[in-house]
């Protein structure tokens, strides 16, 4: 590995150690986004390799994905029968082939098995037996042509997973750098959930005192939101509550509510419709609400009285719906014996099967010092970020369940 990728490998995370990605280049004017692609998917521990269309290689220099990917670029097929080397089938094979971003005409190449490029040739040798990802770019008239959207229905009938497109100004825009490495996280991650069906929860209620003034807390939601992505990678089916204004998320499933009102009912519905194997309410609930709301906004310059009233206790329904749930539950205090002594407190009163217990200091923060304490034990964690956390955390719960 070349020095200058060396010191950006692993950074972000392990997710992709060990894996080869062909980032297979059409010639799409957001090609010029490949070079940021390869370095992220790098970040999180992938050997990735591109591979160029003549026409990718009018918009973005081999050089510049030599440099990004620090391996070379097959620009052509030659003696050396690159495609077979990359995405044949041997031990060495690539794990995933990502076509980023594909034009309207390479997708109708691939669904047709043509194959005249340097990409279509690597993705029609992969095609049997390597996933295969692709992230369409073009305007949207032409992604809404009635035979665009005939091939790709074609493709996702045989396996072919489409990442995006998004939609700004007329174009049928690439998907976001971070969703693309997301879902290819997501495609290549051990499924260790697979089959299990898991709720989490996200984020810092609001309590309304008028139509736009609320009182709310410092979660961002960044654990919760963590927590529910760890579960979409180990191939659990996800349902996230998350409260307005909270960190965004990739998972498919969300709920956005606000208050606490909101969050118990869209929890009671959701545990009255389907059987879930795991709840985790990571979102940090106000304990008080305004008890007399007003429906006009309070005029301001004098001063104000707010009489508060206890919010009902979300985590106290949860086993009364389903008993048989594993029930994971968050508790926030300032001192750390307080922590421990009501953390045990919550398996008791809730049934909670296990207390993420932390101090006050990881409200907004990007990373957490936490106790784990179960009916019979406490384990204290070392400090570690909030993504490395969820991984622990979802470890442990495996363990137990």
């Amino acid at each position: 590995m070349l020095h200058h990728v060396k010191l950006i490998y692993a950074t972000k995370s392990r997710k992709l150690v060990g894996k080869k990605i062909v980032l297979a280049i059409p010639g799409s004017i957001a090609a010029v986004e490949c070079v940021k692609l390869a370095r992220e998917l790098i970040r999180h521990g992938a050997e990735v390799h591109a591979v160029m269309s003549e026409n990718a290689q009018k918009i973005i220099h081999p050089y510049a994905m030599e440099f990004a990917t620090g391996n070379p670029v097959v620009t052509e097929i030659t003696g050396f029968i690159e495609h077979v080397e990359l995405a044949g089938e041997h031990e060495n094979k690539a794990d995933l082939i990502l076509v980023c971003p594909a034009t309207a005409n390479t997708i109708g190449k691939i669904a047709c098995g043509i194959d005249d490029t340097p990409v279509t040739t690597v993705v029609t040798t992969a095609f049997s037996h390597t996933p295969i990802m692709i992230a369409p770019a073009m305007h949207s008239t032409m992604y809404e042509h009635p035979i665009v959207k005939e091939n790709i229905e074609k493709l996702r009938k045989l396996g072919v997973e489409f990442i995006g497109p998004r939609f700004e100004e007329g174009k049928a825009k690439v998907a976001s750098i971070d969703e693309i490495v997301y879902r290819v996280i997501r495609k290549l991650h051990p499924k260790s959930l697979e089959g299990k069906r898991v709720l989490v929860t996200a984020g810092a209620t609001r309590e309304y005192i008028d139509p736009i003034r609320y009182i709310t807390n410092a979660s961002s939601g960044r654990m919760g939101v963590a927590i529910a992505e760890e579960a979409d990678f180990r191939g659990a089916e996800v349902t996230l509550i998350r409260t307005k204004g909270s960190v965004p998320s990739f998972v498919e499933n969300q709920i956005e509510v606000e208050t606490v009102e909101e969050m118990l009912e869209a929890i009671e519905n959701e545990l009255k419709v389907r059987k879930y194997d795991v709840v985790v309410l990571a979102a940090a609930v106000s304990d008080f609400r305004v008890k007399n709301r007003a429906d006009a906004k309070i005029k301001s310059g004098k001063s104000l009285i707010l009489e508060l009233e206890p919010t009902p206790k979300i985590i106290d329904r949860v086993k009364e719906l389903q008993p048989d749930v594993f029930l994971v539950g968050f508790k926030a205090e300032t001192s750390e014996d307080k922590l421990i002594e009501e953390a045990r407190k919550q398996t008791e009163r809730a049934g909670s099967d296990m207390v993420v217990a932390n101090t006050l200091k990881a409200f907004g923060s990007e990373e957490n010092e936490v106790f784990l304490v179960t009916r019979n034990e406490v384990k204290r964690l070392p400090r570690m970020n909030k993504r490395e956390l969820a991984e622990r955390l979802w470890d442990e719960i495996e363990m137990l369940i």
